[in-house]
Order: structure tokens, then sequence, then C-alpha cells
């Protein structure tokens, strides 16, 4: 089984590589935001208890969404692989993390950290703003607000997997193509070092 975290601050093009590293390496995806959306969805205890918290304005816990994750490895057993997206954000989700995957044998093998200048951030968001319908795209000191955010937040993951030299930081910059070029590059020299 091949794991890893696809890094980087909002407008870097997660979103977007997510979707073509999944397609071409049949990994399983696994979005946080889109696992609790499907919990409640489907009203099962662990998606009952994220919605109340969050009709309160609540942050969901590290419990609960430690617990979807586990239950969505579970699932999924015969999975080449999961990519990580949106998660882990805090050190202590790291370890978490690692925990879950080591009790199954398994691990991180890599987090790729997509690199994007903070103007490049900026110029995308705006220009994605324009037709995402998304107010938080659409003024420029909130976009800063949010990449700030992001970059004060995460930083103890890419220092928790540094410890493990598991970090590869991607130039983001580019075309869609170039940038996924770079992503499975690095992928593929991963994979091929694992099985030498």
């Amino acid at each position: 089984m091949f794991n890893f975290i696809l890094f980087g601050p909002p407008g870097s093009g997660k979103g977007t590589q997510s979707e073509k590293l999944i397609a071409k390496y049949h990994l399983k995806h696994l979005s946080t935001g889109d696992l609790l959306r499907s919990e409640i969805a489907k009203k099962t205890p662990l998606g009952l208890e994220a919605k109340k918290l969050m009709d309160k304005g609540s942050l969901v816990p590290d419990s609960v969404v430690i617990g979807m994750i586990s239950d969505m490895l579970d699932a999924n057993k015969g999975a080449a692989g999961f990519l990580f997206d949106g998660f882990p954000r805090t050190k202590v989700q790291s370890e978490e993390l690692d925990k879950l995957l080591h009790a199954r044998n398994s691990e991180i093998n890599v987090v790729l950290a997509l690199d994007v200048s903070e103007s490049e951030l900026v110029k995308r968001l705006l220009k994605r703003g324009e037709t995402s319908g998304r107010s938080d795209d659409v003024n420029e000191s909130v976009i800063r607000a949010r990449i700030a955010e992001y970059h004060k937040k995460t930083s103890a993951v890419l220092e928790h997997y540094d410890k493990f030299d598991k970090v590869i930081h991607v130039k983001g910059e580019g075309s869609i193509e170039q940038i996924f070029e770079r992503l499975c590059a690095s992928l593929d020299q991963l994979q091929e070092e694992k099985h030498n």
C-alpha cells in the first residue's frame, strides 16, 4: 500500500492535482471534508455527532475525524493506497494518523508539498472567485489571511514528517500538466526505490 499526503495552501491546485493523481495511481481519495459530508448524509453515529457540533459552529474534534478515517481504511483494505487531502492539519493529527496506519502495517510514504508564491496564490484565488461564487475568494485581504493561517497551522505537520525525511517540495507553478509531471516524477521515483 502506498499512502501519501498532498499538501498545499489555498489556491495551490491540490483539488485539480488530487483528481489526476488518483486516476493515474488508482488511489483512494481521502478528503476529510468529503468524508464528513458523506457521514452526515448517511446519518451514521459519527456523522450525527459531527453535524450536531457543526450546527453549533464548533469544530469537529480530532477523535471524530480519526474515527471516520479509521472506518474508511477498514472499508478499503484492498486499496492500492490512499491520497490524504486536507488531513492531517496538526501535529496531533499527524501522530494519530501514523498510529492508525501503523496498526494496519502501513505508513505515510511521502508528503508532497506544493510550493507556490503568495502573489501567485492571490492571483489564482481572485481569478477563481470570479466564477466560484465563494465569498472567501474575492477579497485579497481575506485571501492573504487564509494563506497566513494555513502556514501557521500546518508548518507543524511538515516538521513532523520532515523528521522522518518524508517531505518532498514540488514547484506548484506552471501549467497544470507541468505540475502534474513534477508530482508524478517524485512519486514514480519513490515507488521505484520502495521496490528495490
